[in-house]
């Protein structure tokens, strides 16, 4: 395989058309006309150029859930999504809340090769919410953990919540909250509204995801620390952000691709597939997601890729598992519902799928742009075709994709890891 790849005639964040000499890990040259004997020359026509993506929000299942996902399935994934760096989620089985299981993870992100695995870091022992798990052994062990999360599930206590974000402050990192108050989603089935009443599914209420928001944002200001608030879905929680931003609180926050183009009214499926957490909302609540993260308000677009084997979702809507998948999607959805809208353009996408996240999650060696000396990653993107999603040609090992069938716009043809291809002619290499 060849080490230097020259990518001729692309569109830089959508500007105009110009090559980029990948050769030992960097972006060596920019400039039109480049060229170089010992490369291999990739063309770009039509193709625009991005730096490598990052989710903040990926669960790999691995270890303890290899039926659903490994890490070397769900970051092949990530690299045909045009991802470069994933943060793989907690909530495994034994949950990563210690050094050894977070070097666990990290270990076999290396071993996998297709992107890099950042390990995120549980807040509290077993996500349990009682007591604090080892963060600065965590922070201190090979996978350098900055982020902790005990997603899947809220730090509801208070007090645990202070002392955790007081903690990582020593460190540089940061709480990302699942903002759900337990009491008030106990058997919560879908979004609180009308339609959960005539459906006869128990109604998950948007204050239930606000009233924790509100409340850590003014830990966070308390005690001068980092606060990341996970997969925001409701126009409430965008105007609580943007509320604490203004006041200069250290708030970011995410919004996932499934929230910002699929609403409540899948539920009258009763196709659990359409089944999420937080759950689907209205489609007002889906334009003040797309307006947050346009002006900013919503700092990143983060998967919350959450596989499941085909027993767990194909069965009964109140048995089934809540998640789906999001990371061969992503780049399509935010160009269906935030690019082709004129929300957002290609450096916007890139500001909140690459540069964000990296600045988030701390992750020096991504989300820079593709500038000379910056690292070789890369993703290539044709926004001119459209696809019908087939969940069977997913990389995969689950099939729960919202969007089977459904035509979107988009292809990734190309991925660069360090200068390495990934993904070459939209197949993994």
């Amino acid at each position: 395989m060849s080490t230097s790849y020259l990518v001729k005639n692309v569109s830089v964040l959508g500007g105009e058309p110009t090559d980029l000499l990948l050769r030992d890990g960097v972006v060596a040259e920019v400039g039109a006309g480049l060229e170089a004997d010992d490369a291999e020359v990739v063309d770009a026509t039509g193709l625009v150029a991005l730096p490598g993506l990052v989710d903040l929000h990926t669960h790999l299942r691995e270890p303890g859930r290899e039926d659903a996902e490994t890490v070397e399935s769900g970051t092949q994934a990530a690299a045909l999504g045009g991802f470069t760096a994933v943060h793989a989620m907690a909530n495994t089985e034994p949950v990563a809340d210690t050094a050894g299981v977070v070097e666990q993870v990290w270990r076999l992100g290396r071993e996998a090769g297709h992107c890099d695995v950042y390990p995120v870091g549980a807040v509290t022992v077993g996500l349990q919410g009682e007591r604090l798990a080892e963060l600065g052994a965590m922070a201190d062990s090979a996978a350098r953990v900055r982020v902790f999360s005990d997603d899947g599930k809220c730090v509801s206590d208070a007090v645990l919540m202070r002392r955790a974000l007081e903690y990582v402050k020593a460190f540089d990192g940061v709480v990302a909250q699942h903002a759900q108050e337990p009491r008030l989603t106990e058997g919560a089935q879908m979004n609180e509204g009308e339609l959960s009443g005539r459906l006869g599914l128990t109604g998950w209420p948007a204050v239930a995801e606000e009233a924790v928001i509100a409340r850590d944002c003014l830990l966070a200001e308390h005690v001068g620390s980092r606060l990341h608030v996970c997969h925001v879905s409701t126009a409430g929680s965008v105007q609580i952000v943007r509320e604490a931003k203004a006041r200069g609180v250290d708030v970011t926050a995410e919004a996932c691709p499934h929230h910002l183009i699929l609403t409540d009214e899948l539920a009258a499926t009763y196709d659990p597939i359409y089944k999420v957490n937080p759950p689907l909302r209205t489609r007002a609540d889906v334009e003040a997601l797309r307006a947050g993260l346009a002006d900013g308000t919503i700092d990143v677009v983060a998967t919350d890729h959450a596989p499941h084997p085909h027993e767990d979702k194909d069965c009964e809507w109140a048995a089934a598992a809540f998640g789906m998948l999001g990371l061969e999607t992503a780049l399509s959805i935010v160009q269906e519902t935030m690019v082709d809208a004129g929300l957002l353009d290609w450096a916007g996408v890139a500001e909140r799928m690459s540069y964000a996240p990296a600045r988030i999650g701390r992750v020096a060696d991504h989300g820079q742009p593709l500038e000379v000396g910056a690292p070789a990653n890369v993703v290539l993107y044709d926004p001119s075709v459209r696809r019908t999603v087939d969940p069977a040609q997913s990389a995969s090992l689950s099939r729960n994709t919202p969007y089977r069938g459904m035509e979107l716009p988009g292809r990734v043809v190309a991925t660069f890891l360090r200068g390495r291809p990934t993904v070459l002619a939209g197949a993994l290499v």
